[in-house]
């Protein structure tokens, strides 16, 4: 638990896609789509897609026992 997943992206010309599960979660153009293609390579490319969409662990999150 805590890898991201659900992530897929597509090549259109200059820009990339970035769906979540199938939808539309971000549209990357110009130099950061480059600079994505790029890092995607040599990276794990679910955690890079998390980053870019904003949808990742921000460290706050609470896990744990339920209170009662």
């Amino acid at each position: 638990m805590g890898t991201p997943q659900g992530f897929d992206y597509q090549r259109r010309g200059t820009e990339v896609l970035i769906t979540h599960h199938g939808r539309p979660a971000t549209t990357l153009r110009g130099r950061r789509a480059a600079d994505f293609l790029e890092d995607v390579e040599s990276g794990d490319a679910q955690e890079l897609m998390a980053r870019l969409t904003g949808n990742y662990k921000h460290g706050n999150e609470r896990s744990g026992r339920r209170r009662r």
